[in-house]
């Protein structure tokens, strides 16, 4: 006999905490799908990321009827922890790079030792407007949530982030991907852990930008992230158009309410 209590599994998934008669507790996720594969890129994302960091361990993955479901290892948490200690374990993972030196992913060689298959750039530049605002500018296109006025703006935003890349020198870090404040937590000993990764290898700002769309990290877990792994001039310029992305995903994803945070954004930059 297994209870099963529904549990917050964010805007994708459904999510259940399993306790067995013996008191064993497992996390479940399922989603409709007709492949386990829908999971394979957080799985690979918890073992990367689990060489550095506290993460829930990944136990089963396969299907049931038409859902593809994943099984985790069950971590009690509580609301508040040692955001310092936070900070450095995202540098940590930061310091971790492709061993091809490119930027991008690939799911069936995760520590990128070649370029064959994924998604390989030689440069962050091309990758971060070409894999991720370009690609989110469409889907906001399709739901028609894009004026002329914004492309005019993104056009010039663009040309700003090219020129403000001639002076940085990305490194293809080891990411999150999707480092907001819903996706990590702190166990009852008050330490990190961190969850739903999204990982490639990209510029180690894109994971510090997301941080400061959304409430949740404090001046603590900054101060660890210097101390671990200090940022490079000029960040304060560059991180904005990692939150601009952040937004384009959500216009897209979530529709008109965060069109006029993407406007805002867009004539900052332009």
């Amino acid at each position: 006999m297994i209870d099963s209590q529904p549990v917050g599994g964010g805007d994708v998934n459904q999510a259940f905490k399993l306790t067995t008669t013996d008191h064993q507790q497992y996390f479940l996720l399922m989603h409709p799908s007709d492949s386990k594969n829908f999971y394979q890129q957080e799985i690979v994302g918890l073992r990367l990321l689990g060489q550095t960091a506290k993460v829930p361990q990944v136990l089963a993955n396969g299907m049931w009827g038409a859902d593809a479901y994943l099984l985790l290892s069950y971590i009690a948490s509580q609301p508040f922890g040692d955001q310092y200690a936070l900070g450095r374990v995202v540098g940590k993972i930061h310091k971790r790079t492709s061993q091809n030196g490119q930027f991008g992913f690939n799911v069936d060689d995760p520590e990128g030792r070649t370029t064959n298959g994924g998604v390989w750039y030689p440069d962050w530049q091309s990758f971060f407007i070409n894999e991720r605002l370009e690609v989110r500018k469409r889907i906001i296109m399709n739901r028609h949530l894009w004026t002329g006025a914004m492309d005019a703006r993104y056009q010039k935003a663009v040309a700003h982030f090219k020129a403000l890349m001639k002076t940085h020198h990305s490194t293809p870090s080891l990411l999150h991907g999707d480092f907001w404040s819903g996706n990590f937590m702190f166990d009852e000993n008050a330490q990190p852990v961190i969850i739903d990764p999204a990982v490639f290898y990209g510029d180690r700002e894109f994971d510090i930008g997301v941080t400061q769309v959304f409430a949740g990290f404090d001046s603590e877990f900054y101060q660890g992230y210097q101390d671990e792994y200090p940022l490079d001039d000029g960040y304060q310029e560059r991180l904005p158009f990692y939150q601009l992305y952040y937004l384009m995903l959500h216009l897209g994803k979530f529709g008109m309410e965060y069109q006029g945070s993407v406007k805002r954004l867009l004539r900052s930059l332009a």
